[in-house]
């Protein structure tokens, strides 16, 4: 790798995509949301007209697809701009994850992506939010995390996100999703959703954003990266 990493796995809503926010901001480093990426793929393969298990053309559309990332104001989300589109809402939203983890099972899309991901790694260091960062992507990363949080409490969490968004949402259909994708992503062939043999496991059950924090931030010192 030509900067260190730090990787950043688990399952949907266990906190990580908040958690390597506030890494790369205090750090100073890259941020790298390699669901961002699947979920882009899953859209542009539906805007396309693609079936979403049709491997070839996917990957194709991987390989070939027409997105950048621009850094929001203060405090304010990344900007996800598809095929010139703004779709910064759309990407985060229920429907687009679940895209997501039905395009990520191909191994066409994994392979297409891995060589954009990896590329993120420069100076003066990543942070990689993923399923797979320490286990396939980042295999080398000093420091690998995977951060984890009870199927009750995700659903929860994402419940008060989307009501406060204003959407109408069902909190047993949440926790059902969550279930279903959990299995889903863990039992895939490719690239399960597991914590790689040298990971350190941080349950965030329980635990507020700066609680989860200051623990993974004490890693980072114990581990020499700053």
């Amino acid at each position: 790798m030509s900067a260190p990493v730090i990787a950043v796995d688990g399952p949907s809503g266990s906190g990580k995509g908040t958690l390597c926010q506030h890494l790369a901001q205090h750090l100073g480093w890259a941020l790298l949301d390699s669901g961002a990426l699947y979920r882009l793929v899953g859209l542009a393969g539906v805007k396309h007209g693609i079936p979403l298990n049709d491997e070839a053309p996917l990957s194709d559309l991987a390989r070939t697809l027409d997105v950048r990332f621009e850094p929001g104001e203060a405090g304010e989300p990344t900007a996800v701009i598809l095929e010139g589109e703004d779709v910064s809402d759309e990407v985060r939203s229920e429907s687009s994850g679940a895209l997501a983890s039905r395009v990520a099972v191909l191994p066409g899309v994994r392979e297409a992506l891995l060589g954009r991901q990896k590329a993120f790694a420069v100076s003066p260091g990543l942070v990689a939010d993923g399923r797979d960062m320490g286990t396939v992507v980042f295999t080398g990363a000093p420091l690998k995390i995977f951060l984890i949080a009870s199927a009750e409490e995700r659903a929860e969490r994402r419940y008060k996100q989307l009501i406060n968004k204003g959407e109408s949402v069902s909190l047993a259909a949440l926790l059902e999703d969550i279930r279903a994708r959990d299995k889903r992503d863990s039992e895939r062939e490719v690239a399960p959703l597991k914590p790689a043999d040298d990971a350190v496991i941080v349950d965030s059950s329980g635990l507020g954003i700066d609680e989860v924090f200051g623990r993974v931030l004490a890693l980072v010192h114990e581990r020499g990266l700053i």
